[in-house]
């Protein structure tokens, strides 16, 4: 039997600024944990006191109107995931008033087997208004709007996200395990057309992995981190880290950053993948190591800039790109796609 490695802690820091996080964190493209960075939010030091002054605190904020919220069953033992098949996902969606969600984590503490609650990823300002005005970090742009995320003692399945991130625990533990974008090979993605949050996850149960089934998951672990945040405690996730993310206990409250570094107005480099599987996954494989080169030099830039050649007023779409030019490509790949 094949025996997996241990993750390797992720780097730790305390006291950082935005200034330094620009220029020696986020260049690194590496995760790291923060530390205490919201230490002092008010909710943080409630939540120390206990979960009732935390769930107190929360309810000043709140409202009556539905907040989407998502609930698994007692036999999935708190792993959002898939049914038998793949062909369907384990849990269901809904809307309740968040007091009730509240109250039910504080009723089902001492519930051997709890159904699974999350309320996942909902702007602050429309889930708790004047949340984000209390508690805010530094270290990214004040317009990064802060997103919450609270429940149970569930696992969300490791997957990526499309942006920079840096998650702050609130309440409860989180523990994140971690993968670099190069091992996307051994983790075996799932279903495009189906999936629990929107991007691929992993089919591998990093707690329980069948090797049998996925063997080279052993590699990735050999290129996994790992780490428990506490409240306060961030961990900034880089683009395209994979992460799978369990929360420890029976009331979970974390706040994340998410927010895109490149140039406003760019497509969705996710639509061009999509596109890229159906249009280049089923050609020869002359005609894709063709593609592959192109790619490489004009889009990758892997030999440098693929025009520097030519006089900056003809370059056109391989040159300095502005909103006009950006409307008139999208025009035009709309019409080819029409034309498809």
């Amino acid at each position: 039997m094949t025996s997996l490695a241990t993750p390797a802690p992720i780097a730790e820091l305390h006291g950082i600024d935005r200034e330094r996080f620009d220029a020696e964190i986020r260049t690194t493209a590496k995760p790291v944990v923060l530390r205490g960075l919201a230490a002092d939010w008010p909710a943080v030091r409630t939540a120390r006191e206990s979960d009732e002054a935390l769930v107190d605190y929360l309810k000043t904020f709140s409202h009556a109107e539905p907040v989407a919220a998502i609930v698994g069953a007692p036999e999935i033992e708190g792993r959002f995931f898939y049914e038998p098949g793949l062909t369907a996902l384990n849990f269901t969606r809904g809307r309740s008033p968040l007091d009730p969600l509240l109250d039910r984590l504080l009723r089902d503490r001492d519930v051997q087997r709890p159904y699974a609650i999350a309320v996942q990823s909902i702007p602050a300002p429309d889930l708790l208004p004047g949340f984000a005005a209390a508690h805010g970090i530094d270290l990214v742009d004040p317009t990064v709007v802060p997103r919450l995320w609270l429940g149970n003692a569930i696992r969300v399945a490791t997957h990526y996200d499309l942006m920079e991130n840096i998650a702050v625990v609130v309440a409860g533990r989180r523990r994140f395990t971690l993968f670099p974008p190069d091992q996307v090979a051994n983790l075996y993605m799932g279903p495009y057309e189906l999936t629990p949050a929107g991007t691929p996850v992993s089919m591998v149960d990093p707690d329980v992995p069948d090797l049998d089934l996925y063997p080279r998951f052993a590699e990735a672990m050999a290129h996994a981190c790992e780490a428990t945040l506490d409240p306060g405690d961030a961990l900034y996730i880089p683009f395209h880290w994979w992460h799978a993310v369990a929360s420890l206990a029976p009331v979970n409250v974390l706040c994340n950053y998410w927010w895109d570094p490149a140039p406003p107005g760019m497509p969705n480099p996710y639509d061009a993948l999509l596109l890229g599987l159906f249009a280049l996954r089923k050609l020869p494989e002359d005609q894709r190591r063709v593609w592959r080169t192109m790619f490489d030099h004009l889009v990758f830039q892997t030999g440098g800039d693929p025009a520097a050649h030519l006089p900056p007023h003809v370059r056109g779409a391989l040159g300095e790109v502005d909103r006009d030019e950006l409307e008139k490509m999208r025009v035009t790949l709309m019409e080819s796609l029409g034309r498809s």
